[in-house]
């Protein structure tokens, strides 16, 4: 490894100052650090091929920093936040940016390290798992990685990465209003928004509703009921409520006109959290028949304390708890006749899937007449 004298010194002065974090611009054939003054720059004189050379000036970072020329540990669990290091922060002076992911999922992670991270890997994918922490979200970073996922949404083409991505910016604190409407606004034209919406601002959707027509004279008793245990009740008075009629209707547009399979499914899940309080025993894996074969015996069966606590009261509310409970079954089993022998999207997954979101969707307007 013969690295330019020039280019040694720089380097070994570099390291000498302490830097905070280095990135090496391979384009360019530049190293750059950060530093508490600020940002500096080696611009490199290669005496080899340029792959090469930025290999032997890796190898020297590793060197200073692991003691080891052999680089980044890349057998390390690095994205499940198992980093076997004393400083995580050592290993954003290594010009790696795998390292620095693997810093960005460190259950170390802090505000101050989240700021290097940043300067180091400047990715999508980074922003949203350092949204992920608590600490990130209400340090000063938050909002800027949050900035970031925004300005960032229209390149993002997989709906996941887009309903990930707008979840994790509605947290509290990281928006300000006009931004959200905008984000809001966005889902007119492409509906996997609303998902990310549905996760995060369930009661607080940014839209104008009505309560069910039906709230009225029994949001007294729900409300007693639940303030004596009654999870159900507070359920079904969360449903009625204007917020709850909004949310219906937004996963109703959702379930309308799914583009992909991914849509659906992330849909169907955050429905089955939704609907948890009506499914105690956890989350289902079952069709829409067998779910709304069980719903109709749940609703019948005397020993089920807190339906019959709201039958006891509201007689009339049987079709609608049965729609609760097949709503909170929402999930892949639903789906899993259909997708599990077809990749098909748009247009003709939606006829394929219609035998099951026709009745699925017919329990969301229930719940809403």
């Amino acid at each position: 490894m013969e690295l330019s004298p020039e280019d040694s010194l720089r380097l070994n002065v570099m390291l000498a100052n302490q830097p905070q974090a280095i990135r090496i611009d391979e384009s360019r054939m530049v190293v750059y650090a950060l530093s508490e003054k600020g940002e500096m720059e080696i611009p490199l004189n290669p005496t080899c091929k340029d792959e090469q050379y930025i290999k032997w000036i890796r190898e020297t970072l590793s060197m200073h920093v692991l003691g080891t020329p052999s680089g980044y540990p890349r057998h390390i669990w690095s994205r499940m936040g198992h980093l076997n290091t004393e400083n995580v922060e050592d290993l954003l002076l290594l010009g790696e940016p795998e390292a620095a992911v693997a810093v960005a999922y460190s259950n170390e992670l802090t505000d101050e390290t989240a700021r290097k991270v940043w300067w180091a890997l400047e990715d999508a994918e980074n922003a949203r798992q350092m949204l992920r922490n608590p600490a990130i979200v209400a340090g000063k970073m938050g909002k800027q990685l949050a900035a970031y996922l925004v300005e960032f949404l229209p390149f993002e083409t997989e709906a996941e990465k887009i309903i990930d991505s707008v979840r994790l910016v509605l947290q509290p604190g990281l928006l300000d209003e006009r931004v959200i409407q905008d984000l809001w606004k966005r889902g007119r034209r492409k509906n996997v928004f609303y998902v990310g919406f549905l996760a995060t601002l369930p009661d607080s959707l940014p839209a104008i509703s009505s309560a069910n027509r039906r709230y009225a004279e029994m949001t007294v008793g729900l409300r007693a009921m639940a303030a004596n245990g009654n999870s159900l009740a507070d359920l079904l008075e969360r449903v009625l409520s204007a917020a709850g009629q909004l949310w219906l209707a937004t996963l109703g547009q959702v379930l309308e006109k799914p583009g992909n399979q991914d849509v659906v499914n992330s849909a169907l899940d955050v429905a089955a959290d939704y609907f948890s309080a009506a499914r105690p025993e956890g989350k289902a894996d079952a069709t829409i028949e067998e779910l709304d074969a069980e719903a109709r015996y749940w609703v019948e069966d005397p020993g089920n304390v807190l339906v019959q606590q709201i039958l006891d009261d509201f007689p009339q509310m049987a079709d609608k708890l049965h729609a609760l409970r097949v709503l909170s079954g929402s999930g892949y089993g639903m789906v899993r006749p259909v997708f599990g022998r077809t990749d098909a999207i748009g247009t003709l997954m939606r006829r394929k899937l219609q035998p099951v979101l026709a009745p699925y969707l017919g329990y969301v307007k229930l719940l809403q007449e």
